[in-house]
């Protein structure tokens, strides 16, 4: 569908969420947020939930269902739901309900999807690979930008290459941990302590340890591995305060547009912004939006994240995220190309303040991927 042609029926969004990484639940969250607001007088909405081991299952509708309460009781894809699968055919895609003792029903030909998955097995360039295989517009980074924002490593190569600041780091191996641990962990106090350790391409500070010393980095390491075979320590920004820019792409060849920048002050005895302190209600985090910042420092954040979000090729969204070193100093931790997105998340909340609600900013991602093509652009 172009913008030229003539439609006849309402764009149908899929909106996909769950998946197989550790942040399946922060997904199912992330989802029941978006389809609380995605306008059904516009949009015809199709909920996808992807299981824990992979499977595509239609999900209920229900957002109440998908919200977190504490943190023995997060949600979930609820794996008894029908099966659904994304079939290719005429250079559109459509989805295909399979039920037991049914024949396989069609909901029709699917416009846009809204991958709302964090992590590895989605946020990382795979759906978005398999999308692009099926000629299906979606939301947010392509391919590429996806696989180097989510990974760690190759993030901070690619915006060190473009003369961007980041954090001193090294990245350990599992080949390399096994086969030398005491090399590895020289490399480890070369850098200096504190440090943070945390699994090159996971997020939601799950597997994330401060590490004080060297007796604590092979514990810190053993845990980001359970997420991650690569692991990525850097130097802890110590005094640093925590800044956030959000970015959206601009309609046609218009410039990305930013957000007012943000703070997170941690707090109730965070050593950092933790899981807990993301995202579990009884947590105290004060997110200062806007942050009390000069404006010279706000702009420069503005634009080290537009720098960030150009040199990565990112589309549609990202959140950046920043250290201001007590030297005043500004250097990028990383990127997010799709950020938490629940209305009390941090992306969400610097686009209120700058003038877009929440309903507004689904809208405009869903209207952007509509009149993007897929493949090469």
């Amino acid at each position: 569908m172009t913008e030229q042609e003539p439609r006849t029926r309402k764009p149908r969004v899929a909106v996909v969420f769950g998946g197989r990484s550790s942040e399946h639940a922060i997904s199912c969250v992330t989802a029941g947020s978006v389809l609380a607001v995605l306008d059904r007088g516009r949009y015809d909405v199709v909920p996808v939930g992807i299981t824990h081991d992979g499977r595509w299952v239609l999900e209920s509708d229900d957002p109440q269902r998908l919200a977190i309460t504490s943190a023995d009781k997060l949600p979930e894809v609820d794996p008894t739901r029908a099966a659904v699968a994304l079939t290719s055919e005429h250079e559109s895609g459509e989805l295909v309900v399979h039920e037991p003792g049914s024949v396989p029903r069609t909901l029709g030909e699917v416009d846009v999807v809204f991958p709302l998955l964090h992590g590895p097995w989605g946020e990382d360039g795979t759906i978005q690979g398999l999308l692009e295989m099926a000629g299906v517009r979606y939301v947010g980074a392509g391919v590429l930008a996806s696989a180097v924002g989510m990974d760690k490593h190759y993030m901070k190569l690619v915006l060190q290459a473009h003369g961007l600041p980041v954090l001193p780091y090294t990245v350990l191996t599992t080949r390399a941990w096994q086969r030398d641990r005491a090399a590895c962990a020289e490399t480890v106090d070369s850098l200096g302590y504190p440090v943070f350790v945390k699994p090159a391409r996971g997020g939601s500070s799950i597997g994330i340890s401060k590490v004080h010393d060297r007796d604590g980095l092979a514990a810190a390491v053993e845990l980001a591995q359970e997420h991650d075979p690569k692991v990525l320590v850097e130097v802890a920004a110590e005094g640093g305060r925590e800044i956030e820019c959000g970015v959206l792409q601009g309609y046609g060849t218009n410039p990305p547009d930013v957000s007012v920048v943000a703070e997170i002050v941690v707090s109730g005895g965070h050593e950092f912004y933790d899981f807990a302190a993301k995202y579990l209600p009884e947590e105290q985090t004060s997110l200062s939006v806007p942050a009390d910042v000069t404006p010279g420092l706000a702009e420069r954040v503005q634009s080290l994240a537009v720098q960030a979000f150009e040199v990565l090729s990112c589309e549609g969204l990202a959140r950046v995220d920043f250290f201001v070193l007590p030297d005043e100093r500004v250097v990028i931790n990383e990127i997010n190309t799709m950020p938490g997105f629940t209305p009390s998340s941090m992306f969400p909340l610097m686009w209120q303040a700058s003038g877009l609600s929440y309903a507004e900013l689904v809208d405009r991602l869903v209207q952007l991927a509509l009149h993007r093509d897929t493949g090469l652009r």
